[in-house]
């Protein structure tokens, strides 16, 4: 059966546009599926979830690194590194393309500034610190890239995209087959949380729980510092923070990344008033793998999630978590708004 990939091309716009043309026809040779700055000429913070998810879908990740390091957004990072730590973060598999001689490309399209300079730096220098490619010139780069990803995918092959009608029937009857195989295993699953007699023994509700979380500062110097702490939020606190996106259902790297957010707005404002921390921009809050899989399967011993049951693409091995209906209720009862009485009238305050 006839598999096309889809690759992701990240990198600067303007300055690299014939660049990026040759790369796109190197690929297109490759039987490949081109995706990447076409389609978000103008990124913001609105469309990164879309770019996130764009990536996500992709099966391979290429960055073209030249003299300019990008559009910044609101966290200080350009789009171009932060479209780059997330494909590293999520695993996918990356080429990298840095240009030989920086100070061979015309003015106009390198960094002016000094800051601009140093946050390229930065960022190549993190680059480097994995496998790299060089380029001189598009025609070049065209030529390197078409043979990494030939070798690329021998040695990494990916699930890749096929034609509907190139399914056969009895592919998809196994795919089926399989499908509820899983469902049948999910719904004894679940009969079997329903029925545990002990719960009342578990931790829950107003109680408390230690969660190690990590995050990174940087000064004005863009001088970054990672860190450990810890914090005690309740049971209830974390359903009530983080679990809304499971009203329907939510893949469990969505879950982890709002518990992330959670963990952000709870502990962002006391973390800017310690000592050594103070001046500097705090970034990139992560809950420690232990600590999220512990909260998983509380959670499921307490019959507030349990794995989805909705039916999937066999090419989606994604794990994804719902509320039972136990769940769903003593969600809607932390999140409701609860009546007040009300017995004065509010007073408009006129200043002379």
């Amino acid at each position: 059966m006839e598999k096309r990939y889809q690759v992701f091309i990240s990198s600067t716009y303007k300055d690299l546009q014939e660049e990026r043309q040759e790369v796109i026809q190197a690929l297109l040779e490759l039987d490949c599926i081109p995706s990447g700055m076409e389609l978000f000429p103008a990124a913001n913070e609105t469309q990164w979830e879309i770019i996130k998810k764009v990536i996500n879908d992709c099966d391979y990740y290429i960055l073209i690194l030249a003299g300019r390091y990008g559009s910044i957004a609101e966290d200080g990072f350009s789009y171009t590194e932060k479209e780059y730590d997330f494909a590293i973060e999520i695993g996918k598999p990356v080429l990298t393309f840095t240009h030989k001689d920086i100070g061979k490309i015309i003015a106009e399209k390198i960094e002016n500034t000094d800051i601009g300079k140093e946050k390229l730096k930065l960022f190549k220098e993190k680059v480097e610190k994995k496998l790299c490619k060089q380029w001189e010139n598009a025609i070049e780069l065209g030529s390197v890239v078409s043979r990494s990803m030939i070798q690329m995918m021998k040695t990494t092959p990916a699930i890749g995209w096929v034609r509907g009608d190139q399914v056969t029937d009895n592919e998809a009857a196994n795919e089926i087959l399989q499908l509820n195989k899983e469902i049948d295993s999910l719904k004894k699953e679940l009969n079997k949380s329903s029925s545990t007699n002990n719960i009342s023994e578990l931790s829950q509700g107003d109680e408390k729980i230690v969660v190690k979380y990590s995050f990174k500062s940087r000064d004005t110097n863009y001088k970054v510092t990672s860190w450990t702490a810890t914090f005690t939020p309740s049971w209830n606190e974390i359903i009530a923070n983080v679990f809304p996106i499971c009203i329907d259902e939510a893949n469990e790297s969505r879950v982890y990344s709002q518990f992330n957010v959670f963990i952000e707005k709870e502990r962002i404002e006391y973390l800017q008033k310690e000592k050594g921390l103070k001046d500097k921009y705090i970034h990139s809050f992560k809950i420690e793998l232990e600590y999220f899989h512990t909260v998983i399967i509380q959670l499921r011993a307490l019959n507030i999630i349990r794995k989805s049951i909705k039916t999937k693409s066999i090419k989606d091995t994604a794990t994804y978590w719902s509320l039972t209906e136990k769940g769903d209720q003593l969600l809607v009862m932390l999140r409701a708004i609860k009546s007040r009485n009300i017995n004065e009238e509010n007073e408009l305050e006129i200043k002379k």
